[in-house]
């Protein structure tokens, strides 16, 4: 093996170790969860928000061309959102903007996301894969109110 070689193999092993290592110091120390596909779960045709706790809701989002359903959530600060995405066509993206939160919406398939909302203020999430000639209109947005006026 020329040494070269070795150099290339030396360096590639640590720049492996390192970002291994940061995966796990994000995962453990900065507490970041990592989306998951439900496999238990048969895929919903309708979209739903339900309150599962004093300050717990579960959303059931669903994605078709051209639009999100529902299109626009209300919910109090210090909310979480058990968030449930599904699509009813093709491939979608689903992302809330200031959030960490990135999920796909694939047909037949259930991804799944917790998240909480300490600040009010309005968070928009959109599409980020192109699905077609509207795509840019596949947008909506979560209100989040210090007072709640009615009901989620």
């Amino acid at each position: 093996m020329d040494k070269s070689e070795k150099i290339a193999f030396i360096l590639s092993g640590m720049l492996l170790v390192l970002f291994f290592g940061g995966i796990m110091y994000a995962a453990v120390f900065e507490d970041i969860d990592v989306p998951t596909c439900i496999t238990n779960m048969e895929p919903f045709e309708s979209d739903t928000l339900f309150q599962t706790g004093p300050d717990s809701y579960e959303l059931q989002l669903l994605a078709r061309m051209w639009a999100f359903q529902p299109s626009e959530v209300r919910l109090p600060v210090g909310s979480t959102v058990d968030l449930y995405v599904t699509s009813q066509d093709i491939i979608h993206g689903f992302k809330i903007e200031g959030k960490n939160v990135n999920l796909m919406a694939v047909p037949g398939a259930i991804n799944y996301m917790r998240v909480t909302f300490d600040e009010p203020g309005e968070y928009f999430f959109a599409c980020h894969e192109f699905c077609g000639a509207a795509h840019h209109t596949m947008a909506g947005r979560i209100i989040i109110e210090s007072e709640m006026t009615e009901g989620p």
